[in-house]
């Protein structure tokens, strides 16, 4: 099957290394040295990490990059987590055409098969106390996925693209899909705002219309998942009616 790879976007920077503690950390620290949207990617992390600082596997092979994004409003940047599902979804759907199934979990995970493929980390870049831009930090299993007795009880189990389409990809080949996917999402935000990101993301959606439930750090929040709203926060229609939540751990 031959696959038609868009050109780099204009104007966006790549800098690779062989091993970092965290191509996040890395952006974190490099970003403000360049006016421009910049990937960074590492063949080894050595410190990788998910939601609420757990650790993340990161066996060679696998995806390792985090795009800075210029970005001085706090809002604005945290829904850039809707524009990098819905990359990550079409540079996967490039790389293994029409067959294997794909949905999107919020707050940031892409599912393959009902399985966890890649995750996603927003953090903030600060310039003397003041935000500067968001760190997208991305990881995808394109050749290994975690034992189930490394990830966190109840999550969903991992999953890598070659265990379910027999598609080998190399990160740096992955990359020349996902880059360019990003700028054309991320467009649609600057220039139209989050409507459409919303819709396309809700066209994608994990569950959506079932019963799921959201863990905070002091309750369990169970409901059917009817949207997400205009913001990016989940809807779920409780027993004790609609509830809104910013942020959270989703488990089916």
């Amino acid at each position: 099957m031959s696959i038609e790879i868009a050109d780099w976007p204009a104007g966006v920077g790549r800098f690779s290394f062989d091993e970092v503690t965290s191509t996040l950390d890395v952006a974190c620290e490099q970003a403000v040295q360049h006016q421009n949207a910049t990937w960074f990617t590492a063949i080894r992390q050595t410190a990788s990490r998910g939601r609420r600082g757990r650790p993340w596997v990161a066996p060679v092979g696998n995806f390792y990059g985090t795009l800075s994004v210029p970005c001085s409003d706090p809002e604005t940047a945290s829904l850039r987590s809707f524009v990098a599902a819905l990359a990550v979804h079409d540079a996967l759907r490039a790389v293994m055409g029409d067959g294997p199934k794909l949905a999107l979990k919020w707050p940031n995970d892409v599912l393959l098969n009902d399985g966890k493929v890649a995750g996603i980390l927003l953090e903030s870049i600060l310039v003397q106390g003041q935000m500067w831009g968001v760190a997208v930090g991305i990881g995808v299993n394109l050749i290994a996925a975690p034992d189930m007795a490394q990830v966190e009880e109840g999550a969903l189990y991992p999953v890598s693209v070659k265990t379910e389409s027999g598609v080998d990809v190399t990160p740096d080949a992955f990359l020349k899909h996902l880059a360019p996917a990003f700028a054309q999402w991320d467009g649609q935000l600057t220039t139209y705002g989050f409507a459409p990101i919303r819709t396309a993301w809700l066209a994608r959606a994990a569950r959506l219309g079932e019963t799921i439930t959201a863990r905070l750090p002091t309750e369990d929040v169970i409901g059917r998942f009817d949207t997400v709203d205009e913001n990016g926060y989940l809807v779920l229609n409780t027993a004790k009616g609609p509830r809104n939540i910013a942020a959270a751990d989703v488990f089916f």
